[in-house]
C-alpha cells in the first residue's frame, strides 16, 4: 500500500531538517507535487518584493527525488554548517547532477 500524503510529508520534513518549509500539492494528474522551502534565503520578486527560496517538482515518480536533490544542493551551497539528515544523500545528488548535465551536452 503506498504511503499516505501525510505520512510523505512527515518524511520528508524529517528528512529536509529544520531550514525547511515543506508541502506535497496534488498535481493535476493526481500524483504528489513537492516543494521545499527555505526559511532563511529570500529571492527578489521584480516588482514584488522578495519571497522564500524554493524548489517545486512535479509528482512524477522521481518528483520527491528530484525535490530533495535541489533542496540538498541548496544547503550545501547556502548552508554549509547546518546539519539534516538528506545530506546523507549528497554523493547521490551530486551524481544525478552530473547525469543531467551529461545527458545535455
Amino acid at each position: 500500500m503506498p504511503a499516505s500524503r501525510s505520512a510523505r510529508l512527515r518524511k520528508a520534513s524529517l528528512e529536509a531538517g529544520e531550514l525547511a518549509v515543506v508541502q506535497i500539492d496534488v498535481a493535476p494528474d493526481d500524483s504528489f507535487a513537492y516543494k521545499f522551502s527555505c526559511t532563511q534565503c529570500e529571492v527578489p520578486r521584480p516588482g514584488k518584493g522578495t519571497r522564500a527560496w524554493s524548489t517545486r517538482r512535479p509528482g512524477e515518480d522521481n518528483g520527491y527525488l528530484a525535490a530533495m536533490d535541489r533542496w540538498i544542493l541548496h544547503l550545501t551551497a547556502k548552508h554549509p554548517d547546518v546539519e539534516a539528515p538528506c545530506l546523507a544523500y549528497l554523493p547521490e545528488a551530486q551524481a544525478r547532477l552530473q547525469e543531467r548535465r551529461d545527458a545535455r551536452g
